[in-house]
């Protein structure tokens, strides 16, 4: 399963993208589908951890430049204006700044994209009660797109930009979410298309060189991507451009893109004389 074409096809069989990628996993571990869901389950439960911890408001980087600002999301006064999304949004922001503070995440598909697919994931659990098994079958889901991504572009910010990083971690969360919605298998690529799409041209522009800012914040407008792209695939929208299609066209800019503005702190948001020290 090296294209999403290909992730289509089994997924005819299986009757799933989760479900046809949890088979190709116990395949190329030689176990069965017990273990590797077993080990999905304990990737779940570290991501459920990695959200309480990020929503802890005395929690500081070592920067002290980010840490608290989940909390500030995650209020009864801020939660309802926005519906599931405030919950997604602050999830994915508590995660990345557990991150930034030393905690412990699940790359997905990297540590400065880690909080966009468990923030989509677990609002949704709250919101309409699915439960772990679900979210499992979304992982697998989400595991099988982010490989391709891997295989065929990149999910590396100093090679891609953040539309690697952000953006591919947008595009597993809308195909997971679309999956756990009972969306069928070209919807989700579908989705994943959408969320790729509209996040082409990211660039990573860490500023001091800290997986901080932009970075816990392009989380947050991450899920916010995943979320919109799952909506229009889920609806019946189709992507106008083909999936694996995308992906090619993601590597292409991100390989057109200028070293400055691919990880190096010297470009974007890092160069900003108010973050540099010039301002």
């Amino acid at each position: 399963m090296q294209t999403i074409a290909e992730i289509l096809e089994a997924a005819k069989a299986a009757g799933s993208i989760g479900a046809a990628g949890a088979a190709w996993q116990a395949a190329e571990d030689g176990t069965g589908l017990e273990a590797v869901r077993h080990r999905m389950h304990q990737t779940l439960a570290v991501m459920r951890d990695s959200i309480k911890d990020g929503l802890n408001p005395s929690l500081r980087s070592v920067s002290g430049k980010v840490g608290g600002q989940a909390a500030l999301m995650n209020t009864a006064a801020q939660l309802p204006r926005f519906g599931m999304l405030s919950k997604a949004c602050a999830y994915a922001l508590a995660v990345a700044e557990s991150n930034a503070c030393m905690g412990k995440i699940v790359a997905a598909p990297t540590a400065g994209s880690c909080g966009i697919l468990p923030g989509v994931l677990f609002a949704a659990q709250e919101e309409h009660g699915y439960g772990d098994d679900a979210l499992v079958d979304a992982l697998f889901c989400a595991a099988a797109i982010g490989r391709v991504i891997a295989l065929q572009a990149t999910i590396s910010g100093a090679e891609g930009g953040c539309q690697a990083e952000c953006g591919a971690a947008a595009g597993m969360a809308a195909a997971a979410l679309c999956q756990l919605y009972g969306g069928a298998p070209p919807q989700a690529a579908h989705a994943c298309a959408f969320a790729l799409m509209n996040s082409l041209g990211l660039v990573c522009d860490p500023v001091h060189g800290l997986v901080e800012i932009p970075c816990v914040y392009r989380n947050v407008g991450g899920a916010a991507q995943a979320m919109a792209a799952a909506q229009l695939a889920i609806s019946g929208v189709p992507c106008p451009i083909p999936c694996d299609e995308m992906i090619l066209t993601m590597k292409d800019i991100g390989d057109a893109m200028p070293q400055s503005l691919r990880e190096t702190g010297d470009g974007g948001c890092a160069a900003c004389p108010s973050m540099c020290g010039r301002g």
